[in-house]
């Protein structure tokens, strides 16, 4: 199984990438796209969501039947010194507040359920698509942002499709109902109930104008801020090192500041818009209690009514108190929901085809014909018409300036990307005919960065083969020189490995790879300057672990130390993209060309050193 650590294609830089997040296109109120694609998230659940519209339906006819039993209970039964009567319609009443409560726990209750397996299932896909985009996309991507997007952006959409989109349907029908009551009962004081009603679309207006820009403003801080944060924690030891603390604080603060700013701008207009409503329902209720009592005390309407009304009048504006909360939900949600979709819907610019077929078992003939390639189309081209063959078993080394092509060469032979012209075949089957999985399943990469995994050692080394047994995983780091360190260890393979393997050095973490990738059993072995970081203990270390990995693979070694270079079968010389020199290590120093020199300049030096 392939494992590759580390980016070797051109970066966006941090700021850059920070900016392009912050500017995200103005969206629609309601994008039904966006709605129609969450909903679909929903669909597995659509027995609990019927039950809990259901419940909702009785909290809500519940609700508009207490305000109506008031009015039984004063008119037909208080007015009447109806002593049975009243407690018969109490009875009423209590039940119908033993109801609204059932009904409501259960259908909070649902919601909960169903919004947390949303939840879960909608970062799930998201999380299994982000591993099938290829590098080009994580090299182009910061990481912070890419978790906001996973973490905050879904959390958003969730509340609303669990919580929001039932709500906005039980307070419509609080609302109408509310109204066709008040008409029934008294025409007059319903009209004069709703004088205030223009004012409130008139707030409501003017309130998601702004609001619209400032929730979308909000989302894109938010990534900004977990993007740096993210950021400044991985390259913690380069800012210490370079004694940048004070820059990259500054840098931080900035950002925070920005997101501070938009999320008081989205409060403020909260903090305006909630009381606006508050204060026309206290303005409804005192314009209901005048008129009504002076239609009460002209025998125009019953106390009963009144008390009915003022009611009415209080339920009436919770629900448009709860509308105006979802409308800032339904902001912040069609913010995020349109990056998540635009997430989702990234093409991999590497996928299998249709008819993909597996891998067969790998021989490890190598062979890149005519091939040339761009990582992205706007980027100059980085490899020009490489033509190599690599018989099975044989291993040949990469050499030549830094940004000559090495790595972009391993990586299409991996097939972390796709080249632009040519072809890339290995045993002569055409890497984009196969699937992926099947391909990298017999593909090892040992890079110079070494990465591990949060778990145990063994974890680690069975990472690319996790059925094998304890004996299998003690075997392979006795082959990869990593034994004798791991059984010092107070615990062993039962080791736990802190994030980013901080417990352990480089040249440890290096050794745990190389046995990760014995236990992988690959045919076709990627050595990508493994030795480059290490001591030079560690590095003889290594380099016995790799002769053994080398033995019966092919090998393509992106050179650095000579020890490796004059191994190898064949030596390749890269400049400019482009294989400009290809032989022994005794043929190309002979040659006096590119290899000579840099032999001379730096090998000579490392040896003298």
């Amino acid at each position: 199984m392939s494992f590759s650590i580390g980016s070797t294609s051109p970066n966006m830089g941090p700021r850059g990438a920070l900016h392009s997040f912050g500017q995200e296109k103005d969206g629609q109120l309601f994008n039904q796209r966006v709605v129609v694609r969450m909903l679909a998230y929903l669909k597995p659940y659509g027995r609990y969501m019927l039950i809990a519209i259901v419940l909702m339906l009785l909290a809500t006819g519940t609700t508009l039947l207490v305000p109506y039993l008031m009015k039984i209970a004063i008119d037909e039964t208080i007015a009447q010194g109806d002593t049975d009567g009243l407690i018969r319609v109490a009875s009423y009443i209590a039940g119908s507040f033993v109801l609204l409560y059932v009904a409501s726990a259960g259908q909070r209750y649902l919601l909960g359920w169903v919004g947390q397996r949303v939840l879960a299932n909608l970062r799930e896909h998201m999380f299994r698509h982000l591993q099938a985009l290829p590098l080009a996309y994580h090299d182009t991507h910061i990481v912070g942002v890419t978790v906001s997007r996973v973490m905050n952006d879904v959390a958003v959409i969730n509340d609303l499709l669990s919580q929001g989109l039932v709500t906005l349907i039980g307070d419509l029908l609080v609302l109408i109902g509310i109204i066709i009551v008040m008409l029934s009962m008294s025409p007059r004081l319903a009209l004069i109930t709703f004088t205030v009603l223009p004012l409130m679309v008139l707030v409501t207006v003017l309130f998601s104008r702004r609001a619209k820009v400032a929730f979308r403003r909000t989302r894109s801080s938010v990534a900004a801020v977990v993007g740096d944060l993210a950021e400044g924690i991985a390259g913690m030891r380069v800012i210490q090192a370079f004694a940048q603390e004070e820059v990259a604080q500054a840098r931080f603060d900035a950002i925070n500041e920005s997101n501070r700013e938009a999320h008081v701008d989205a409060m403020s207009l909260s903090f305006v818009f909630l009381p606006s409503i508050e204060f026309m329902g206290m303005l409804a209720t005192a314009v209901v209690l005048w008129f009504g009592g002076v239609a009460v005390s002209q025998g125009e309407v019953t106390l009963g009514v009144l008390v009915a009304f003022l009611a009415y009048v209080t339920r009436f504006f919770q629900p448009v108190q709860e509308l105006s909360q979802l409308y800032t939900t339904m902001q912040s949600a069609m913010a995020g929901g349109e990056q998540v979709i635009r997430l989702i819907d990234t093409e991999p610019s590497v996928a299998d085809a249709p008819d993909a077929s597996e891998m067969p078992r790998v021989r490890g003939e190598v062979e890149l014909k005519d091939v040339s390639f761009r990582y992205r189309p706007e980027t100059p081209e980085v490899l020009h018409d490489i033509n190599l063959r690599i018989a099975a078993g044989q291993t040949v080394a990469l050499v030549g300036p830094t940004g000559a092509g090495k790595s972009s060469i391993a990586n299409l032979i991996a097939r972390f990307y796709d080249a632009t012209e040519g072809q890339v075949l290995i045993d002569g089957i055409d890497v984009q005919s196969v699937q992926q999985q099947s391909l990298r399943a017999q593909t090892g990469i040992v890079s110079q960065d070494p990465f591990l995994f949060s778990g145990t050692i063994g974890d680690n080394i069975r990472f690319g083969n996790e059925a094998a047994l304890e004996t299998a995983v003690t075997q392979a780091a006795k082959l990869a020189n990593a034994h004798d360190f791991i059984a010092a260890l107070p615990d062993g393979y039962e080791t736990q490995i802190l994030e980013g393997g901080v417990n352990i050095s480089l040249g440890q973490r290096q050794l745990i790879c190389i046995a990760r990738a014995v236990l992988a059993d690959p045919r076709l072995l990627i050595l990508d300057e493994a030795t480059a970081n290490v001591d030079t203990l560690t590095e003889a270390l290594i380099q016995e672990a790799l002769e053994r990995l080398l033995d019966g693979r092919t090998a393509i070694v992106i050179a650095h130390r000579l020890s490796t270079i004059r191994r190898a079968d064949v030596i390749c010389v890269v400049r400019d993209g482009r294989i400009v020199e290809q032989g022994s290590h005794e043929a190309l120093l002979m040659q006096a060309g590119l290899y000579r020199e840099l032999y001379e300049r730096q090998f000579v030096n490392d040896t003298r050193a």
